[in-house]
């Protein structure tokens, strides 16, 4: 298996932790939000003022929540693209954080305008922070800062 390829089940590893991490996300911006830090998070953002044919599919009392799987689906395929990486760089310690923030680089500068979302167009520095932050924690997951265990014997 070259560098960049990745088993099967490293995949289904990695995007179950990008699944995983979103919810981190989630708690982490629910705190935000609560604490006035954080006015609407983007996936409300953009299913709001993007898709809402889509979101009028879904019953309302249960729109908080599809929104939330949205998220969560999205973060999932973020951690099999995580894993797609060269494995050199995804061991490093750095790699999951600035994969996160350049998700969220990503979002600011590019989806957002492109989308056409009116809080591209605002200054909003805390807020954006506050996303900042939650990407680093999305990464952190993602990267899993932990060593794995070596093989017995080796």
């Amino acid at each position: 298996m070259n560098e960049s390829s990745a088993h099967p089940l490293e995949l289904a590893h990695a995007t179950l932790r990008g699944a995983v991490a979103s919810m981190a996300m989630t708690g982490m911006r629910t705190f935000a939000g609560e604490i006035g830090l954080v006015d609407e998070p983007p996936p409300t953002a953009i299913m709001r003022q993007r898709a809402t044919g889509l979101l009028k599919l879904v019953p309302r009392r249960r729109r908080r929540a599809a929104i939330e799987l949205a998220h969560w689906a999205y973060g999932a395929g973020g951690g099999t693209m995580f894993a797609l990486l060269p494995e050199g760089v995804r061991r490093r310690e750095w790699a999951g954080p600035i994969y996160g923030l350049v998700l969220w680089l990503g979002y600011e500068g590019g989806i957002a305008p492109a989308l056409g979302l009116s809080h591209a167009k605002k200054t909003r520095p805390v807020e954006r922070a506050a996303f900042a932050v939650d990407h680093l924690l999305y990464g952190l997951v993602l990267s899993e800062m932990r060593r794995r265990p070596q093989e017995a014997g080796g």
